[in-house]
């Protein structure tokens, strides 16, 4: 008889919880397979300390294979599910196609950022949901305060010093808090010309900040921020962005290069694709984490609406704590649908929550009990040195040495702002040059699938933030009649735009013209980088279909109902980002999943001087050519921060 195969499908909180107990209870007599776009596991409520160069980016990420040593690790993004045929279908990091056949199937995808139809913020804002939008974020915030310090305007000086946070949930809340003090000992090492210090700003249309909260734990976070500079606006949010600045919604303008998206979080649209029953965008299932119907398909995390026991009527709320739960009970149950053991309904305690304040000031309900101060911040980093699944000494390594040296305020410039859209699909994978989302995108330690936002959740907190709370969720440059479609698909540059955006690359401090003295040479001149359309390379990319996507097995359907991709091109909807889990660009309605992904053509090489090669003018939903970008040593959530996912 052979033996049961189970497929995961994401390794955020809950899958990856799932994915441990099974590995547990069937002892070897299972095939279990994970899939998942990156190689580790994201413990997204530390997020906020990789960007304020507190911690390592490898220190929040887990490695998959290293403790997980009997699953089965395919590297993926699932593009459809074939309910009837019991396969699914993914892309691969390079742009291959595959199918994995299931018995058993556990849906834990986690949740994508949620995106408002507010003009610009697709263009101009930084998402803050995976190691590479939190690498990004600290380069820019330390080239902003370098240039601020070398320029001369006051005005400039101003803009490049302002920072502004839209969303006072848990994971707003943090990166205001860290991102003040790593500002401030910034100039305090080296003080700006002009005598001006960073200003950080938080704006939420909620009444209060963390409004999910005690009251009076609320207020203490917001004491412990205003003490330290920060401009928090309640009832406040953007109602534009610009190139040069935003404009709020009482009509002030604010100058920035900087503006920090953490409104929110929606279910990852892969279940949309199912046609089955949905609660809000999330797929229905019973209390033992079953889709109704179909004895095979389990649902856990974000993505799944799990009947609350505790609260009849109502449905358990898409934290970290939440899905790193779900995952356990799942993995029971999906042994006892084999016939080993007893069905468990999902019932839960709340355990409360953490949010980390920076230094030693931290807000805690542990139990129940309201914390701050010391207390609450030993609390907070015991809790989350319990809740990870690795990396404890080194993380609290990196807590000792932060405590007793000065932290590095340096650009690493391993991730660029056009890799990293606001806007992409897929979080936790960089986008390269030249290539569409999903084909043949470079794997970074970044970020993985999420089933919450990498905000403080920690033991239990949404991941949202206040500000979402009444919006729409349409994708805000399909809703701007007057917006450039170019910009707001992915692929586009948004470098240029961005406020701040990097240095031009021949510039100093950028990268350098690939055509000029010092930068790499011209791919179509002599003594270039072979082109890759000669025999044995591999095709041009600036032929019309670029590289060649690998076929899955023929003849076997790409899902039951629409393709995944299908979904998301379906008229406006909020884009995929972010505490996390780097994007694929939205196939047409009418296209097969299975059909080609053809490649925009590549333009000429950007420099100062002449063009070598006088081509066709570069899409302008292209991001500038260059050497597939991975970022070094950097890393979407499935739970909450602190027991589970969030």
């Amino acid at each position: 008889m052979s033996r049961p195969r189970i497929v995961i499908v994401g390794a955020g909180f809950a899958g990856y919880r799932t994915a441990r107990t099974l590995s547990r209870l069937t002892r070897h007599q299972a095939d279990i397979t994970l899939l998942n776009p990156t190689d580790y596991f994201l413990y997204l409520p530390l997020l906020p300390q990789v960007a304020a160069g507190i911690l390592e980016p490898r220190r929040v990420s887990v490695s998959l294979s290293g403790t997980l040593p009997h699953v089965r690790l395919v590297l993926g993004e699932a593009d459809g599910i074939d309910l009837d045929g019991r396969t699914v279908h993914y892309t691969g990091p390079e742009g291959e196609e595959g199918t994995l056949s299931y018995d058993r199937l556990v849906l834990a995808a986690g949740s994508v950022n949620k995106l408002l139809p507010i003009p610009g913020v697709a263009e101009h804002a930084h998402g803050f949901r995976g190691l590479p939008e939190a690498l990004y974020l600290r380069d820019h915030v330390t080239r902003q305060v370098e240039l601020a310090a070398a320029a001369d305007d006051r005005a400039e000086c101003a803009a490049r010093c302002t920072f502004v946070v839209v969303g006072a949930g848990y994971t707003g809340t943090e990166v205001a808090a860290h991102g003040a003090m790593y500002t401030d000992a910034q100039v305090r090492k080296h003080p700006m010309r002009t005598g001006m210090r960073p200003r950080w700003m938080l704006l939420d249309v909620a009444p209060r900040v963390m409004p999910e909260m005690d009251e009076r734990l609320s207020r203490t976070a917001e004491r412990v921020l205003r003490q330290r500079g920060v401009d928090v606006r309640m009832g406040t949010s953007v109602k534009e962005a610009t190139h040069d600045g935003v404009v709020l919604t009482d009509g002030t303008t604010v100058d920035t290069r900087t503006l920090v998206w953490c409104v929110g979080v929606r279910p990852d649209p892969l279940v949309e694709s199912l046609g089955l029953p949905m609660e809000r965008g999330r797929l229905l299932v019973d209390p033992h984490l079953q889709v109704p119907g179909r004895p095979e398909l389990f649902a856990c995390g974000d993505v799944a609406a799990v009947p609350d026991l505790n609260q009849p009527g109502q449905y358990t709320p898409m934290t970290a704590q939440h899905a790193w739960r779900h995952g356990k009970v799942c993995a029971h149950n999906v042994v006892a649908s084999f016939g080993r053991g007893q069905r468990r309904a999902y019932r839960h305690r709340d355990m409360g929550f953490v949010v980390d304040l920076g230094g030693a000031k931290a807000a805690a309900n542990p139990l129940g009990v309201p914390m701050s101060g010391p207390a609450a911040g030993a609390v907070t980093r015991g809790y989350h040195l319990a809740a990870m699944p690795g990396n404890r000494v080194r993380v609290a390594a990196d807590w000792l040495l932060d405590a007793v040296l000065p932290r590095q305020a340096v650009q690493l410039g391993l991730v660029r702002s056009w890799s990293v859209p606001l806007e992409s699909s897929s979080p936790e994978v960089a986008r390269v040059p030249g290539r569409p989302e999903g084909a043949g995108m470079t794997t970074t330690p970044g970020t993985q699938r999420s089933d919450t936002g990498p905000g403080g959740a920690q033991a239990g907190g949404t991941a949202n933030a206040g500000a979402a709370k009444n919006q729409s969720a349409s994708d805000p440059a399909r809703s701007r009649p007057d917006s450039d479609p170019a910009r707001s698909r992915p692929g586009g540059e948004p470098a240029r735009s961005r406020p701040g955006g990097e240095p031009a690359r021949n510039q100093p401090g950028g990268e350098p013209a690939k055509n000029q003295p010092g930068g790499e040479p011209a791919k179509n001149q002599p003594g270039g980088e072979g082109a890759r359309n000669q025999p044995g390379g591999e095709p041009a990319r600036n032929q019309p279909h670029g590289e060649r996507a690998k076929k899955g097995p023929s003849g076997s359907p790409r899902a039951s109902g629409k393709p995944r991709r299908a979904v998301e091109a379906a008229g406006p909807r909020p884009a995929r980002g972010g505490s996390g889990r780097p994007g694929k660009a939205p196939r047409a309605a009418g296209e097969g999943s299975a059909g080609k992904r053809p490649t925009a053509p590549s333009g000429p090489s950007r420099s100062a001087g002449p063009p070598t090669d006088p081509g066709p003018e570069p899409p302008a939903n292209q991001p500038p050519p260059g050497p597939d970008i991975a970022p070094g040593p950097v890393k979407r959530t499935d739970g909450r921060a602190a027991e589970g996912d969030s």
